[in-house]
């Protein structure tokens, strides 16, 4: 089947970028001496998972337990929480999960560490756990100072707890005003949780795993010595968000295909891909800024001007001319991670043939 036969809306993912994306990542990983370890809350698909540890990723990062839980069925025996999960109910799911696989989470407070401590007392083999560290994206975490000796002390109290490391997520990069910026986000995010590491050998801890990552700093931005992990995402697929951060969008590897679905007047043009095919996300400002809710791929500076739950209205008179009704459109989402969870699926394609549907399993898995 061509592309072009699809029924509309359609998440497509061109092969041969999606390849190019995986194994740059991978070289800039193996160039550094460091493991990868890719955010999988980007697509949620346990095939290209598969297909990033076969090109040599450590294992894979999930944002929530459901993702892990579909993501263990599928194969993967090595996988980090990277959020701080609280609860009995979620706790019972992390022991189930623990003696399955090779399994760490995030911490960021004492209170959370006592409570897992306490559930997993009698466990055959201690939980592995990561401290996060704040290192301005101003969400969880705690400070690199004083705060995460004491978290680190705590947790070695514990004998049903293992301290494996540090992590943290420089997010706030996307919203960098200039390059230059974003690789000064990079060098301090990094200075930051180095800065922390040392302080744990200053109080006689040690760490295995000191992890970082974002697709933008990472993209400009250099790694320091005594970094051990990258956990980027979005590099996988990349969006319209990534590419006005590059100046190029040829590394985007997703897309919605739409059709042209009602010229009303000389200016509009109507898509039948809406909200609920492209969520209204947008970056407001920094490298990463995304005028309107999408990017047309094959046409010059076209934007998606107003979305609603079904329609996406473009008002432009020359791309009016240039399209028919029924017509069909490739548009770059302005971010792709909430887009794929849109879809049960997706579609891969060589050449605008369809080689292959990919389930989307995760999806709707946020508990």
């Amino acid at each position: 089947m061509r592309i072009w036969d699809l029924n509309t809306p359609a998440l497509i993912v061109n092969k041969a970028v999606l390849q190019k994306n995986a194994a740059f990542m991978q070289g800039l990983a193996d160039d550094n001496g460091v493991a990868l370890r890719p955010h999988i809350k980007t697509h949620r698909t346990p095939a290209l998972a598969q297909l990033q540890t076969r090109a040599g990723a450590q294992g894979i990062t999930v944002a929530k337990i459901g993702e892990a839980e579909v993501m263990a069925d599928n194969g993967m025996k090595d996988i980090f929480i990277s959020n701080v999960i609280v609860g009995k109910n979620n706790f019972q799911r992390l022991k189930n999960l623990s003696s399955r696989l090779e399994l760490s989470i995030g911490v960021d407070s004492i209170i959370q560490t006592r409570a897992l401590a306490d559930f997993f007392a009698g466990n055959k083999k201690p939980l592995d756990i990561l401290i996060e560290v704040e290192v301005g994206e101003r969400r969880t975490g705690v400070l690199p100072n004083e705060e995460v000796v004491a978290l680190a002390r705590e947790i070695s109290k514990h004998s049903s707890l293992k301290l494996k490391g540090l992590y943290t997520h420089e997010g706030h990069s996307y919203g960098a005003k200039s390059i230059s910026e974003c690789q000064s986000i990079m060098r301090q995010a990094q200075l930051d949780i180095l800065l922390a590491s040392k302080l744990l050998q200053g109080s006689g801890i040690d760490v295995d795993t000191i992890s970082i990552g974002s697709t933008p700093s990472l993209m400009h931005g250099q790694l320091l010595a005594g970094i051990t992990e990258i956990r980027p995402g979005t590099y996988l697929l990349m969006d319209a968000a990534q590419g006005a951060s590059l100046k190029d969008y040829s590394r985007c590897a997703a897309f919605i295909l739409a059709t042209v679905i009602s010229k009303p007047n000389s200016s509009r043009v109507v898509l039948d891909a809406g909200v609920k095919a492209l969520t209204a996300f947008v970056r407001p400002q920094g490298i990463c800024h995304t005028p309107g809710y999408g990017k047309l791929a094959d046409y010059q500076d076209i934007f998606i001007d107003r979305l609603y739950d079904e329609h996406a209205v473009i008002e432009n008179e020359s791309f009016n001319r240039l399209v028919n009704i029924g017509d069909k459109v490739r548009i770059i989402p302005n971010h792709i991670c909430p887009t794929c969870n849109l879809y049960d699926k997706m579609f891969l394609y060589e050449n605008n043939n369809v080689t292959k549907e990919l389930l989307i399993l995760c999806r709707g898995k946020s508990q």
